[in-house]
């Protein structure tokens, strides 16, 4: 018996016909979020907030979306109390939802994700951007809150991330608050095929070192990033974005690593709230799997993946345009040939997720839309155990976006 996370609860799964291993990370020493959070302002990599801040500046923090479970009530906390203690009233900072090309987030789930401080926040709109600079001829576009700022400040999660490596840093503004010309290039066919760019990597990684120079475009000033596993926090890291990501990627690699030193018929990977509101978010767990460092999966093989969606396919432009160009297609192989052409901002998702349907079946259980899974060239079962095969040789991997596979 497993237990897997779906939604905000977990299942109990038994596959008593197979043989069965569970990859579980070593995990890292949890700390006090609130805690670390100040201590890393504290003592921050380069200038504290306090000395980078005027009396008389026009702040904006670009926190997290609703799709990362970053604590930006808790991180908010720790930055407008510097702010405040350098002389910076609260009505001078401008709280900006970090959406990228994602929905907008409600009220209800603003003052869930930021209690006291929901009354600074606004949602990022890609229309409200200006161009503050380019990035290998790209134009880099931010929300004119951004740009206007007298300093400029972001929290962020450094977590496993398909194309970033470790997600964190300046890519909380460059993308979050961004426009879609640096998304096109960053997500573009031709950036996701360059050697480097894969989950796990931030050193030698094309996209993370865009990313980083776009931040530099936008001129993040300072940042406040957390690392966490499934069994809560493990660290906080402030200060120069560049330094603040690899701190924290560290941390993070030595928790969530797993060697894996032989191949699976199946692999069974769990998401859980909040990545599992929709298909676009929830089909990570598939593509972390297949295309880390370390591919578990023998010629042929599935990945089952339960997954909530409240949401369907999800809400926002790119989840749309993930849906449309799977929803669409008369076959994953043709689809993957034509997006190798290009496509719109928010499709990469269509593109990785075809890529590992060429070579491996997915299948999504326990959802509220099922009909929507099949429709995107994916498998719809009610449950895990009706997914696998009986007599299969399966890898669990309990918290898949929170498990790096790695090689032995």
């Amino acid at each position: 018996m497993v237990e897997l996370p779906l939604g905000d609860d977990r299942i109990a799964v038994s596959l008593p016909d197979c043989d069965v291993t569970v990859a579980e990370p070593p995990g890292g020493e949890s700390v006090d979020v609130g805690a670390a959070a100040e201590r890393a302002v504290a003592d921050p990599h380069g200038p504290a907030l306090a000395e980078l801040a005027d009396p008389d500046d026009l702040v904006t923090v670009v926190v997290t979306d609703v799709t990362r479970a970053t604590p930006d009530d808790v991180l908010l906390d720790a930055l407008l109390a510097d702010l405040e203690r350098a002389g910076v009233p609260r009505e001078q900072v401008t709280v900006l939802l970090g959406l990228g090309l994602h929905r907008p987030m409600t009220d209800d789930e603003i003052a869930a994700g930021l209690g006291e401080h929901a009354d600074l926040a606004r949602n990022h709109d890609p229309e409200e951007t200006v161009e503050v600079g380019r990035v290998d001829g790209t134009p880099v576009l931010v929300h004119e809150r951004v740009a206007d700022a007298d300093l400029v400040v972001s929290t962020g999660m450094v977590e496993p991330h398909q194309y970033a490596g470790f997600s964190g840093g300046a890519k909380t503004v460059a993308i979050g608050a961004g426009g879609e010309p640096l998304i096109r290039y960053t997500h573009g066919p031709e950036m996701l095929s360059r050697e480097g760019v894969r989950l796990g990597r931030v050193d030698g990684n094309p996209f993370r070192d865009a990313v980083d120079r776009a931040g530099d475009e936008v001129g993040l000033d300072f940042c406040l990033n957390v690392t966490h596993g499934p069994a809560g926090f493990f660290g906080a890291s402030a200060g120069q974005p560049r330094v603040v990501v690899r701190d924290l990627a560290a941390t993070a690699r030595d928790a969530l690593s797993v060697p894996v030193d032989r191949e699976y018929d199946t692999v069974v990977a769990g998401v859980g709230a909040p990545k599992d509101a929709n298909l676009y978010q929830s089909t990570r767990a598939a593509t972390y799997v297949a295309l880390g460092d370390r591919d578990p999966l023998a010629p042929g093989g599935d990945i089952v993946v339960p997954a909530r969606l409240p949401e369907g396919a999800g809400e926002g432009a790119g989840e749309r345009r993930f849906y449309e160009r799977l929803s669409t297609a008369t076959d994953t192989e043709t689809l993957y040939e034509e997006m190798r052409a290009g496509y719109e901002p928010g499709a990469q998702r269509a593109f990785v997720v075809a890529r590992v349907l060429r070579e491996y079946g997915i299948t999504v259980t326990n959802s509220d839309h099922p009909e929507v899974v099949e429709e995107c060239q994916m498998d719809a079962a009610p449950t895990v155990s009706e997914a696998v095969e009986p007599g299969s040789d399966v890898l669990v991997v309990p918290e898949a976006l929170d498990t790096l596979l790695v090689e032995p």
